[in-house]
């Protein structure tokens, strides 16, 4: 994603232990987000899931699968 663009997440590769994680910082499949900026070389993202701002760093964003509408 670029910085600023919208997608919708479709899901979330990791175990029971990341999901449960991500769902309480209200990242789950179906949820619209917003990649706000990310960080040089492997750094964290920052992400907008509804009025909050996310900070995920470089591995769990990885694990989120989101589709865009390019």
């Amino acid at each position: 994603m670029k910085a600023n663009q919208k997608g919708k997440i479709s899901e979330i590769c990791g175990g029971h232990l990341l999901q449960s994680r991500m769902m309480g910082m209200g990242i789950y499949p179906g949820r619209e987000i917003t990649k706000l900026s990310h960080f040089a070389l492997r750094g964290a993202f920052a992400i907008k899931v509804g009025r909050g701002t996310v900070a995920i760093g470089h591995g769990v964003a990885g694990k989120i699968i989101v589709e865009t509408n390019d």
